[in-house]
């Protein structure tokens, strides 16, 4: 791929995409109260780009980035939305194919369809029905595979040609450029939320609760706030579903592991096996502790959020749940990474993207 842009090029990117605007940085009371905690500031990425998720940040700057190092053109062509646009009819006709749990690879189908591109998205076994009638929605053929996600990341996988392009978020050797895009294609939510933070009279959080899954996030907040341009450098937790806590288990064998048992977890967007590679090296060194949590503290984290005028679904919760068995349970009670002077960042990563499941949860059907 050519050089890397400045680190600011996502975030002017992701500016020019039409209907854009920086997601809300809010104070939940409720929630912390429940924690015992000072202030908890959630960053609600539950509608992002007319998406409910942050995934679609990360998947139009790998797109992007994948398309300049195809063409092989300069990256300073290729600096907005519409510069894209005028690169892709060049490249038609072209395939975007990914694995995914649901999130991600709606966002790539979204971002084929404005592109005028084909997608083929991968889903694996037991993805919920209202996920992938969204992804193919947006026009997308979708193939559930036999299997987890790992099973679906090599499917995708050998898909690749010079007419398909495969955009994934997690890595394997020999395939590492799109998923560090993907990385530093989510610097534009902590961007938002320095801006936020520094204009808008909030507190600075020192404790950043982050879900895993393959670590592309997680890797994200780690880059940004160990950063040397940071202005400060909060505690940083990591939250995985005791079934797919693929990062805990290599952190604890001090390499890369995958989970040999199925992950059936309702956090679906963390049910992965495997560490991206190219994740691993931050995601393994810059976190201060790794919770895993059980489905069933779930429910009561959706709930708090919603009490709070945050809608949740059950991975944009996990943050929460990790930070509600942390107190309950903490590793060292001499020296609680929590306490009732502590400023809580909390990263709600998806709206109900199963509304069905969200209503059993909540007791409630989503205002549309």
């Amino acid at each position: 791929m050519p050089a890397d842009p400045p680190g600011d090029a996502p975030t002017r990117f992701h500016a020019s995409m039409a209907g854009y605007a920086p997601t809300p940085l809010v104070a939940a009371r409720g929630v912390a109260e429940a924690l015992g905690v000072a202030d908890v500031l959630v960053k609600d990425e539950s509608a992002r780009l007319d998406m409910p998720s942050f995934k679609i940040l990360g998947a139009s700057w790998a797109t992007r980035c994948a398309l300049v190092a195809h063409a092989e053109v300069p990256e300073s062509r290729v600096g907005t939305f519409a510069d894209l646009r005028r690169l892709a009819e060049r490249l038609k006709p072209l395939t975007l194919a990914a694995a995914t749990d649901g999130n991600h690879g709606r966002a790539v189908a979204r971002m084929a369809r404005l592109l005028g591109f084909d997608a083929r998205i991968y889903v694996p076994a037991g993805t919920a029905d209202a996920r992938i009638a969204a992804i193919a929605a947006e026009g997308a053929d979708v193939t559930v595979v036999e299997g987890g996600y790992d099973d679906a990341v090599r499917r995708s996988a050998g898909d690749a040609s010079e007419r398909c392009l495969v955009i994934s978020d997690t890595s394997w050797d020999g395939y590492e450029d799109v998923p560090r895009r993907v990385i530093a294609g989510y610097e534009t939510i902590f961007a938002e939320i320095d801006d936020a933070v520094g204009g808008g009279g909030l507190p600075p959080p020192d404790v950043v609760a982050v879900p895993i899954g393959v670590g592309a996030l997680a890797a994200a907040v780690a880059a940004h706030y160990l950063a040397d341009t940071a202005s400060f450098r909060p505690l940083l937790v990591g939250v995985e579903p005791t079934s797919a806590a693929c990062v805990l288990e290599s952190v604890r064998a001090g390499e890369i592991r995958s989970l040999t048992e199925p992950q059936h977890s309702i956090m679906a967007g963390l049910n992965c096996a495997t560490p991206s590679i190219v994740a691993w090296p931050l995601v393994s060194t810059a976190y201060d502790a790794y919770v895993s949590v059980d489905d069933d503290r779930v429910p009561d984290a959706m709930r708090l959020l919603a009490a709070d005028g945050i809608v949740a679904g059950e991975t944009g919760a996990a943050g929460l749940a990790g930070l509600l068995r942390l107190v309950e349970t903490p590793p060292d009670a001499e020296h609680p990474l929590l306490d009732e002077h502590s400023c809580v960042l909390l990263l709600v990563t998806e709206g109900a993207t199963d509304p069905e499941s969200y209503k059993r949860i909540v007791g409630r059907a989503l205002r549309v």
